[in-house]
């Protein structure tokens, strides 16, 4: 709803004279394109990360059903962390002028791939069919259908696809606006349900996956184009067209396209079903040789960062201008994914294709398949970030202890723990006495948060409760290669065990125990740990879910404040 409409221009356009130049106090460079609901900005976060901000028109930010339903569908994609899908980093859903903050992908959409280059390559039509398949998965998750999924909702980097707009389409499904003829979706990828103005279902994103592929396959939308109604017509009555389409594709699409809800394929199948394609295999990966050559070199141009806004002298109104050293980050963004596999053979379904069999055979998961050795390859660079007060102490501590020739206990104190309470590996030994004291009273935030970090280019706000741009959070936990980062002046706790904490525990426990490192390898198992705010007035108890090589990190967080 959001995404620029297929005919619109593809290159940044200059702000008008009626273009705001900041939104939600983020500062707006050029736009992006524009919709039924609204216009997308290219801005920048403070520390210099570029996102696309979508925000939606006067007319329907007038009307209260919209409002309210696009905050409950902002709420819900806020919940969506999918590698194929653009991040929620902020909105503004209370707003004047409501507004939604993505992750920018400076890539060509679906459309403009197929619109400058023709049809694309089997192998390429499974790789995207799986990696928006997964990014379904991700969105269905929680609880959200997408409604417009089409080739302009699909970004392209050299990575991998990624899926925008998901679950926004039904802020507008109201009658005020669907009565000023705002339709919701795009007729040649409609499901017959949508169509005919039925509830829709995850199978009906399917359906819209089918005729996607159908699109990138053929060149053309299985249903034609044209006018509407006449795409409506077909899509409900008619058989798709595939003459078009490979032959190869055809069994995998009309399981996508049958006209019951029922008959279709769920996400999973289609993943199994790509990887059981000998094209394909049982890991598909968005590695050299998964684009054709033209369109790689025309992702990879676009991979080069529009240039920052102009520097302006500061003011106590202007956003501060971006420091030299995040140029070179600003110009990387397109990086911030790294390839992602979609890992081993996934069981298919119950559901079975037409004629009552997946479109190809699985290969079965107790053949084990040779693995190359992977190459050892360095580690990204992080993004710059501001000076940890952890990492600046660290050194004039260490050197500081051997000045002195402290005794190895006082050393341990020095690095967070009491001398007969710390081990080599720089922990809390398990069974420890804990001191007794006094605690604050604490009251809660928000709690049970499930948060994730697609990479080192995100952070966590503690107390926001979102996953952020680096250098936006006040208050955060960020990442490095193998552990998390504390913001300065913040304090740390590890419980002994993977049992429960109180905030008053936490108290306890920073004050006689705190740590200065939260290594990946300590937090096994959802070992909890306790951050404290600067203030010393929040308290978030966080447990690590998942640390992954591709470089995302999932967290969940219990909030509390001083009452």
């Amino acid at each position: 709803m959001f995404a620029q409409h297929p005919g619109a221009q593809s290159a940044l356009t200059a702000l008008s004279a009626d273009d705001p130049h900041e939104i939600g106090g983020y500062r707006l460079h050029a736009r992006l394109g524009s919709g039924g609901m609204g216009v997308v900005y290219l801005a920048y976060t403070p520390g210099g990360r570029p996102i696309a901000l979508k925000a939606v028109r006067r007319e329907f930010a007038a009307d209260p059903e919209f409002r309210e339903r696009f905050a409950q569908e902002v709420a819900s994609a806020r919940r969506i962390h999918g590698l194929f899908t653009a991040q929620v980093v902020d909105s503004g859903e209370d707003e004047r002028m409501p507004w939604l903050a993505t992750a920018y992908v400076p890539g060509p959409s679906l459309h403009q791939v197929v619109e400058r280059h023709g049809p694309l390559p089997v192998r390429t039509v499974l790789l995207l069919v799986a990696g928006i398949a997964e990014a379904l998965q991700e969105i269905h998750r929680v609880g959200v259908v997408h409604r417009d999924l089409k080739p302009a909702n699909v970004l392209i980097a050299g990575d991998g696809p990624r899926v925008i707009d998901f679950g926004i389409a039904r802020a507008a499904d109201a009658t005020a606006l669907t009565g000023a003829g705002l339709r919701i979706g795009t007729a040649a990828f409609m499901a017959p349900e949508q169509a005919l103005g039925h509830p829709v279902t995850s199978a009906t994103d399917v359906f819209a996956l089918g005729a996607l592929a159908g699109f990138v396959a053929g060149g053309v939308p299985p249903f034609g184009a044209g006018p509407e109604s006449g795409a409506l017509y077909r899509v409900v009555h008619e058989h798709p067209d595939l003459g078009r389409i490979p032959h190869e594709l055809h069994d995998l699409l009309s399981w996508c396209l049958a006209k019951r809800p029922e008959d279709r394929p769920t996400t999973a199948d289609l993943i199994a079903a790509v990887q059981a394609h000998p094209l394909v295999g049982p890991r598909p990966q968005f590695t050299e040789g998964w684009l054709p050559r033209p369109v790689l070199e025309e992702v990879g141009v676009r991979r080069e960062m529009p240039d920052a806004p102009a520097r302006r002298a500061p003011s106590a109104s202007a956003a501060p201008p971006v420091p030299d050293h995040l140029q070179a980050t600003m110009a990387a963004d397109a990086a911030a994914y790294p390839a992602h596999g979609l890992g081993p053979g996934v069981a298919p379904g119950s559901r079975s294709g037409p004629g009552g069999t997946m479109p190809y055979t699985p290969i079965p998961a107790a053949t084990p398949t040779p693995t190359p050795t992977p190459t050892a390859t360095p580690p990204p660079a992080e993004p710059a970030r501001r000076d940890r007060r952890r990492d600046r102490s660290r050194l004039p501590v260490l050197v500081l202890a051997a000045a002195a020739l402290l005794t190895c206990g006082a050393a341990a104190y020095w690095f967070g723990f009491p001398p007969e309470e710390a081990d080599t590996a720089g922990e809390p030994v398990p069974g420890a006495p804990r001191p007794t004291s006094t605690a604050s009273a604490y009251v809660p935030g928000y709690v049970q948060t499930e948060l994730t970090a697609p990479d080192s280019g995100y952070e966590f706000d503690l107390r926001a409760g979102k996953v952020v741009p680096v250098e936006t959070a006040a208050w955060y936990l960020a990442r490095a290669s193998d552990a998390f980062l504390l913001s300065e002046e913040s304090d740390a706790f590890v419980a002994d065990g993977s049992g429960e904490l109180t905030p008053d525990d936490c108290a306890r426990g920073i004050e006689t125990r705190p740590v200065t490192t939260l290594p990946f390898k300590a937090l096994t198992k959802e070992r909890p740990f306790c951050v404290r705010s600067p203030d010393q007035r929040e308290v978030a108890i966080v447990r690590l879910v998942e640390a992954t090589s591709a470089g995302s990190v999932t967290i969940t967080v219990d909030h509390f404040r001083k009452s």
